[in-house]
């Protein structure tokens, strides 16, 4: 079972910094948000990879938290560039 979360470990790994590079280089606000959102679902699975490892619930809750706060704002921030705000 240790492959498997190394595996995904890695995986997650290549997946931020891919999403890293492009919220900075993005040619326009939709490509960051896009990329933004790549990478709140990113730190969401690694949480609950933490959780799992370490044998943390706690880290499921927190999970939830941070994944219900980066909805909410990648929503108020496509609102603002639609102009609707």
């Amino acid at each position: 079972m240790t492959y498997i979360i190394y595996i995904a470990l890695f995986f997650m790994i290549i997946g931020l910094s891919l999403s890293a590079v492009r919220f900075v280089k993005g040619p326009t606000a939709g490509d960051r948000v896009v990329a933004l959102d790549t990478l709140t679902i990113i730190i969401v699975s690694g949480l609950v990879l933490l959780s799992y490892v370490f044998d943390r619930f706690i880290y499921m809750d927190v999970a939830l938290v941070y994944a219900v706060l980066g909805f909410i704002g990648v929503i108020v921030i496509a609102r603002y560039l639609e102009g609707a705000l």
